[in-house]
């Protein structure tokens, strides 16, 4: 019922979102927008892509005077930094990692201007629309999606995730809220971009809040709908929720999660394996879950490959990259979370009421 479809490509005029199903009356500024955008945007600190995008989002539908008016809501971002001739040499050479090879196969042409569609800066509009639910789910359920780096490399972080704070995570620029942890990842950051290398990490996120009962029991539950939303992401190569791969290793009496009443007469589990969801369907407990995010595909390092005629060649790339997403990559899982949450908040209430 909350539905979003994204247009435009990285060397483009722009990118934005068109944004479908938005309940009418929901308090919402161009500012509060723009804010989590400031999160994703390039050259935001010394371990991003120097690409200098501001990404400043303007209004086209749906929001009038500060509200939503429950019309189509169209956003966009203008590209200003684009350089296409940094990607000159790669008109007929797959970049190894990347969807060049597969695009040309599936459509017969590609745009090899940064990529095009398969470019992470596609994800503007979805952080777009993410701040907007995020917003609705704050107001009307107090509920909380936070994201933060919980690995990069072979370092990570055992804080506690029930404890992590959202100003604890923006604290510093890895978006990591274990400061010695922290500080560790970003000097692994900066050796492997000196190195002309990229390295990768988990991304652990949160879903506080949660009303029980939403999600369907077969096809849609709620954590392959989070699934499938997160795999979607550049990037993303795996998704666990829970215990996730981690449970095998238990006995049945080890991962079940006992249930209690608490004192407000709630009905609780006393831990949390399952990952607030069971049968599909949210239990009322924090979801937690895990995002698998790969190295950075494009990098200095020659490496092989082939032309467009298959003939082998080698390629070291140019242009301005980040050595490791994950740090953008937060606001992105934390809108992607809100977005499957708000679908089924309102799918819920249009079947129970």
């Amino acid at each position: 019922m909350f539905r979003i479809s994204t247009f435009g490509e990285s060397h483009g005029g722009g990118v934005g979102v068109v944004i479908d199903g938005c309940p009418p009356g929901l308090p919402i500024s161009i500012e509060e927008i723009q804010k989590e955008l400031d999160r994703r945007r390039p050259g935001q600190s010394s371990i991003t892509t120097p690409r200098n995008e501001q990404d400043q989002i303007h209004l086209f539908s749906g929001i009038l005077d500060g509200v939503t008016t429950g019309t189509p809501i169209m956003l966009m971002a203008f590209n200003k930094d684009q350089k296409s001739d940094d990607y000159n040499n790669l008109k007929s050479v797959f970049r190894p990692g990347h969807a060049d090879y597969t695009f040309q196969q599936k459509y017969g042409t590609r745009d090899w201007r940064g990529g095009g569609r398969s470019s992470a800066r596609e994800t503007i509009g979805r952080v777009a629309a993410g701040a907007i639910a995020k917003k609705f789910l704050k107001q009307t359920l107090g509920l909380e999606c936070l994201c933060y780096v919980e690995q990069v490399g072979p370092i990570r972080t055992e804080m506690n995730p029930e404890t992590v704070t959202a100003e604890q995570v923006e604290s510093n620029m890895v978006r990591c809220p274990d400061p010695e942890k922290a500080q560790a990842m970003i000097r692994l950051i900066e050796t492997v971009r000196d190195e002309g290398d990229s390295v990768g990490g988990i991304l652990k996120g949160l879903i506080r809040h949660v009303p029980v009962g939403l999600g369907e029991p077969v096809f849609d539950k709620l954590h392959a709908d989070l699934g499938k939303a997160m795999l979607s992401i550049n990037a993303v190569k795996g998704f666990e929720i829970g215990s996730g791969f981690a449970g095998v290793t238990l006995r049945g009496s080890q991962h079940n999660d006992e249930f209690y009443t608490d004192d407000s007469g709630r009905v609780r589990t006393r831990t949390n394996r399952a990952g607030g969801v069971l049968g599909g369907i949210s239990n009322g407990e924090t979801i937690h879950f895990r995002v698998a995010v790969k190295p950075t595909s494009t990098i200095r390092k020659s490496q092989h490959t082939v032309d467009q005629a298959h003939q082998e060649t080698t390629l070291a790339a140019t242009g301005r990259h980040d050595p490791c997403v994950l740090p953008r990559a937060v606001p992105i899982v934390e809108s992607m979370a809100a977005l499957v949450i708000m679908d089924h908040y309102l799918r819920h209430k249009a079947q129970n009421g």
